[in-house]
């Protein structure tokens, strides 16, 4: 037998007992308020299931525990114990199959999403890959932030509608300072490039949101620096957000403070297609330079029959890229 216990109500509830019957019309207290009606009843190990669809969005749900509308207390699902509701099981017939239509529709939305975000990853890590330095210890990112709480029931919470990537440091200590410089890379964050001690916060404490910069962690632009362990989770944590090319707002460091003279290392130069030069080897040292002179990194190019990650440049910029690299 499995029964479950309200502490605030001080009631104990058989989840084993049938309240309800098939085609029967219950309500949801709280939240949206919503009315369902059961299209099924099945058994658990933990007691009897109640097979719901919504009424309002013709979508399926499920609950365990529905309480008598005479003993209503808090949020819940209660049944008309003194005048009980029903439907006409061809009705419900039909609003089955109108919910399993929205089931799949949904599940196919899902699909498409999920196929679109891995295209989106694959384009992010190109970028990283190219623009990430390899003493990255951490990332500074600004979060849009949308207020979800709600004051009836004690709730605080936000959700993140979008993610900028701002800069990179080679250390974890939190700055404002150096929040504050690369606040100026992005336009609807460059408010918070003046130093203002109210936008400091410092919440480094059980269930506190850390050192961020910004109004409100509830709403509006925030600015923080997030820790991974290698260049390489970092990359991956990124990649979706990178796969939108404006919600990476970097500057690169000026070419002009560099040494012009050429770079000698093991490096591969080649005729990769009728308009198009490859380059090849290790060149994560250079990387900020090819991608200035307008090269693109791909980590799949086909090279002597074999997979490897390169970069790839239009035949006009093959005397550029002869002046910058010295092939040992």
């Amino acid at each position: 037998m499995s029964k479950v216990f309200l502490l605030g109500a001080n009631v104990k509830y058989d989840t084993d007992k049938q309240v309800v019957e098939k085609n029967q019309i219950i309500q949801m207290n709280g939240y949206e308020d919503d009315r369902y009606v059961v299209y099924d009843i099945t058994g658990t190990q933990w007691g009897l299931s109640y097979e719901l669809i919504n009424l309002r969005t013709k979508t399926f749900g499920q609950c365990d525990l529905i309480r008598p509308l005479s003993q209503k207390f808090g949020i819940g699902y209660y049944f008309d114990d003194e005048n009980p509701q029903f439907m006409d099981a061809f009705e419900v017939a039909i609003l089955r199959s109108e919910a399993e239509r929205n089931r799949q529709t949904e599940q196919a939305a899902k699909q498409q999403q999920q196929e679109r975000d891995e295209q989106l990853k694959a384009i992010g890590r190109e970028r990283l890959e190219a623009i990430v330095p390899d003493d990255v210890q951490a990332v500074i990112v600004a979060e849009l932030h949308e207020d979800e709480s709600d004051g009836m029931t004690d709730y605080y919470g936000y959700r993140t509608q979008r993610t900028v990537i701002l800069g990179f440091s080679a250390h974890t200590r939190d700055l404002f300072p150096e929040m504050r410089k690369v606040a100026a890379n992005f336009e609807e964050t460059a408010h918070l490039a003046e130093e203002n001690r109210d936008y400091e916060h410092r919440e480094k404490y059980s269930m506190g949101a850390g050192y961020y910069l910004g109004e409100s962690k509830y709403h509006g632009w925030t600015i923080q620096k997030e820790r991974y362990g290698s260049r390489e989770q970092f990359i991956e944590r990124y990649a979706l957000t990178a796969g939108e090319e404006a919600n990476i707002c970097v500057k690169v460091q000026a070419e002009a403070d560099r040494a012009k003279e050429a770079i000698t290392g093991d490096f591969v130069i080649v005729d990769y297609s009728e308009k198009a030069l490859a380059v090849f080897g290790d060149t994560r040292q250079v990387k900020d330079r090819l991608k200035a002179l307008g090269g693109r990194f791909n980590p799949k190019l086909t090279h002597g029959g074999t997979k490897k990650a390169g970069w790839i440049f239009s035949k006009s910029k093959e005397q550029e890229i002869k002046n910058l690299l010295t092939v040992k």
